[in-house]
């Protein structure tokens, strides 16, 4: 089963293929916690968000954790940010 690379960057690994729900959780962890930069918890609620949809639990308990550290405003913008996510991929 192929297995998308976390690793690659969003535009080039996202756009070649479908990341599954555990790529895109790892993606919502690299974001929580600055793996690759600055956290950023905007990010990170989308990711999440997404593998939720796609059938990660741990995601969906993640996802709520940050809620708890984001405005109303930031939720909006990660949630418009997921539903663009899905449009274009």
């Amino acid at each position: 089963m192929a297995r998308f690379d976390p690793g690659a960057t969003e535009t080039g690994g996202m756009a070649e293929s479908q990341p599954n729900a555990d790529g895109l959780f790892d993606l919502g962890i690299m974001s929580a916690t600055g793996r690759s930069g600055e956290p950023d918890l905007v990010a990170a609620h989308k990711w999440f968000n997404l593998a939720a949809q796609r059938g990660n639990p741990e995601a969906a308990y993640h996802r709520q954790q940050i809620a708890e550290d984001l405005s109303a405003m930031e939720i909006a913008i990660a949630q418009r940010a997921a539903r663009e996510w899905l449009r274009t991929h």
